[in-house]
């Protein structure tokens, strides 16, 4: 198996593991959100200890330990780790707030979309195909989210939270990408979650009332999306997009969309209309076509 599949293999299965924690995260909603969110972030900064210390040890050509800078790894663990809070949280505030796992998974998605739009304000030129999948991920948010409201113009709350999620996790995005040259992929990861738990309990202690048996109620949605989603995802992804193209990387990791609707459906019992179907295919549609590399498209 070359390398460049194997990358695309981690890849698509960090996608999956992404896509059931909406179904995860919707079945925590017995928890109030900062709390599962602070309970969350603790145990996938946990998880991730036996990886720092396996990587730690080894040969000196070790690239997590050895070739990048450690300079920066605590201001961008606290950059990183406060947008993660606030992105996280908002998208559990959604889910709270009764938004399908399927929905909220095909909202979020639309930060691929968001990405090259706030890199405008950062000098990056947008086509005009960039401006065309705003359009459709525009389109695709409204028959999902409204037009099958019989007034057609109300925003549930829940949807409403979750799309200002994908906007932060838009800019997550960003602050990764500026610093993730620069440190430690797996010490990063793990920094920034210990500093979205913090931020979260801080959170938790003003505006919610904790209880240790509701929590231990929750352990096995808390446990897939503290190990799985994200110790063993953004593990996958720090080690897939290793040797992927950064295009095919993000169209195969945009695939959690898919699996978020295919676990609601599966798990939870969740239902879509056809309007509501229609919207999905429409912002993934827009999520494929602002990944597709600019060459693919002239040569069709």
């Amino acid at each position: 198996m070359s390398k460049r599949t194997k990358s695309n293999l981690l890849l698509l299965i960090a996608s999956v593991i992404w896509g059931f924690a909406f179904v995860a995260q919707k079945a925590g909603t017995a928890l109030e959100p900062f709390t599962y969110n602070g309970v969350r972030f603790l145990i996938g900064g946990i998880a991730l200890i036996p990886l720092i210390v396996f990587f730690s040890k080894g040969n000196s050509d070790n690239t997590y330990t050895h070739t990048r800078s450690q300079n920066p790894i605590i201001k961008a663990g606290l950059i990183c780790g406060t947008i993660l809070a606030i992105a996280s949280n908002l998208q559990q505030f959604g889910i709270y707030f009764d938004t399908d796992a399927g929905k909220a998974g095909f909202i979020t998605s639309l930060y691929i979309v968001m990405v090259p739009i706030l890199g405008v304000f950062l000098n990056r030129k947008a086509g005009l195909r960039l401006w065309l999948c705003v359009l459709l991920g525009a389109v695709g948010f409204y028959l999902l989210t409204m037009a099958s409201k019989s007034d057609g113009l109300t925003l549930e709350k829940g949807d409403f939270f979750v799309l200002l999620c994908a906007l932060i996790f838009s800019v997550h995005i960003l602050a990764i990408d500026y610093y993730s040259p620069k440190c430690d992929g797996i010490k990063l990861s793990a920094l920034q979650f210990f500093v979205a738990a913090v931020i979260s309990f801080v959170c938790m202690l003003f505006t919610e009332s904790p209880s240790i048996p509701a929590i231990l109620g929750c352990w096995p949605s808390l446990l897939y999306v503290g190990i799985m989603s994200s110790g063993v995802g953004y593990t996958f992804q720090i080690l897939g997009q290793k040797d992927a193209n950064p295009s095919a990387a993000a169209l195969i990791l945009s695939l959690e969309a898919v699996f978020a609707v295919i676990g609601g459906v599966l798990l939870l019992g969740e239902k879509l209309g056809a309007v509501e179907i229609l919207g999905c295919v429409i912002i993934f549609a827009a999520v494929i076509i602002s990944q597709l590399p600019s060459k693919l498209i002239q040569d069709n």
